[in-house]
């Protein structure tokens, strides 16, 4: 199995992370502006990525594995692309200092490969509208996200 992982540091309370984690609201705020389902855990969320024009371009569903306050949000993929399909993606969130750091993985990938490399910086450059929504009260959820290819 083949994990994507990334770290990121961000000035805003832990209990304000979790919130954006754990609550479609939240994830509608800097993944994809699409998010709907129960975010409570044995729910399912579903997520629907749309270019800027408006078509349909990718959509999966996650069961909620886990949802502890301040501390962690766990998503298994249950629907979506082949290769997510059984896989995890897990919030774990701690303090330190002025920063509230949120270490992601999305892990159990059966193998690695280029579109898991694709995944891997699409997460990034999520995680950072997570931090930029977070420090400044906009985030660029899927269709405003960075655009890094041609797969998106």
């Amino acid at each position: 199995m083949v994990d994507i992982i990334h770290r990121v540091g961000i000035k805003a309370p832990v209990s304000e992370v979790y919130k954006s984690l754990a609550t479609t609201a939240g994830v509608a705020r800097w993944w994809t502006q699409e998010t709907h389902g129960d975010s409570e855990p044995g729910g399912i969320t579903e997520v629907v990525f749309n270019s800027p024009a408006g078509e349909k371009v990718g959509e999966m569903k996650m069961e909620v594995m886990a949802s502890e306050p301040d501390k962690k949000v766990h998503w298994r993929f249950i629907s979506g692309p082949q290769e997510w399909i059984g896989t995890d993606a897990i919030f774990d969130l701690s303090r330190e200092g002025e920063y509230s750091i949120v270490l992601f993985g999305h892990k159990n990938w059966r193998q690695g490969g280029e579109f898991m490399a694709h995944c891997s910086m699409k997460w990034a450059t999520f995680m950072l509208s997570l931090k930029q929504l977070l420090e400044t009260g906009q985030g660029k959820p899927s269709p405003h996200d960075v655009k890094i290819d041609n797969w998106n």
